[in-house]
Order: structure tokens, then sequence, then C-alpha cells
């Protein structure tokens, strides 16, 4: 991915944070043709590393390039949103603001137990802040053994990061504030979302 140095985002809280705000990611493989799944993908975590683990299901045509050691790429993507030149004080080009992370690693096949595992924890994941939450134990046993057969998960060593965080740095406060006050009349999530990011980076929450 190419980044400019001024949006270059490396850190670890970064990685994490994006991970877990915007887990639905693109699962990129090319063992011969470029094949990709848009799926949810989701940390384990320790003090030293992280691991990222997910599943396909078997009549997916990507299934044939989940082998051990096969390298894979991972693509989160934040809120992104166009401003218009008109916004700013003097003229300029237009541009699109936009965070993403791009994550190279090397793919791993989970044993059967281990996807139960994985399962259980991405399912504990999403449903733990519901209202009345269903979680993987409480499904039917026959319905479970049934999924199971029907699906194949697999572990993702990272072993090349890159995250980007393209928000205006380097223009004057007088700009973001009127980038910010005409993305919030776009009147749709991304541009609100980028509206608050930038004003998030550039204090000008006014």
């Amino acid at each position: 991915m190419f980044q400019s140095e001024k949006y270059k985002k490396s850190d670890r809280d970064f990685t994490f944070n994006f991970i877990k705000t915007h887990p639905f990611a693109t699962f990129v493989t090319s063992e011969k043709d470029l094949i990709a799944t848009h799926i949810p993908i989701l940390l384990k975590e320790d003090a030293e590393e992280f691991t990222l683990y997910g599943h396909i299901a078997n009549q997916n045509e990507q299934l044939k390039d989940l082998k051990n050691g096969v390298k894979a790429l991972l693509i989160f993507k934040g809120p992104d949103s166009y401003v218009s030149s008109s916004w700013y004080q003097e003229k300029n080009i237009s541009t699109w603001d936009y965070t993403a992370l791009h994550i190279n690693c090397s793919l791993k096949v989970q044993t059967s137990d281990e996807l139960v595992e994985s399962l259980k924890r991405l399912v504990y994941h999403f449903e733990k802040d519901r209202h009345d939450p269903l979680l993987y134990h409480e499904l039917p046993k026959e319905m479970l053994e049934d999924h199971l057969k029907r699906i194949t998960g697999f572990w993702l060593y990272p072993e090349r990061i890159q995250g980007i965080a393209k928000l205006h740095q380097g223009f004057k406060k007088e700009d973001i504030y009127n980038i910010t006050k005409e993305l919030e009349k776009e009147e749709n999530y991304q541009a609100s979302e980028i509206s608050k990011q930038l004003k998030e980076i550039h204090g000008t929450d006014h």
C-alpha cells in the first residue's frame, strides 16, 4: 500500500484499535489467481505478539488456497469521504480522506478443536453487548455439528503491517473547520465519521 510519510500509522495501538473497530475485512490470497472474500477477522493477542483468525465456507473457491504457509493479505477499511476544493480558504486540489490498514500474513489451517474455540470467541465478541445475547454453546448441537462440516478456520500470522490515516495533516485549522462543517452537511455516515476524526486529530471540535 502506498503511504505518504505524514499519513503513516505503524503503532500497535492504532493497529489493534482499527481491527477492533473495523473487523469486517477483505481477505485476499493468490496461489494462482487473486481471490478475495469479505469476512470478520478477530485478534488473539498477548503482551508480545498477536494472531488473527477467521473462517470461510467450504463452498468458497478460495478454499483451495487455504494451505499452511500460504501468504495472504488482509485489508481493513475505515470511513472515507470526498473533500471538495471549494471548502478551502484558497484554491487547492480536491482529495479524498480515509483510513485503512493492510496486514500481510502467513496462514495456518486450524484444527477442528481450534475452529470450535475460534467460533465461540467470535460469537461472544459480537453477542456479548446485546440485550439478549445468544452464545455459541446455546445453539442446538445438531445445528453446530452440521455447520462445522461446512467451514474451514485459519490462523493468520502478521508479517508486515501498514496503516494509514489521511486526514488533512498539515492544513490550517480554518480549513479543517470548513471541511468538517461541510462534511456534516453531507448527511451520510462516512462523511460524518471523517468529520469526527478530523476534529479529533486537529483539535477543532467547535
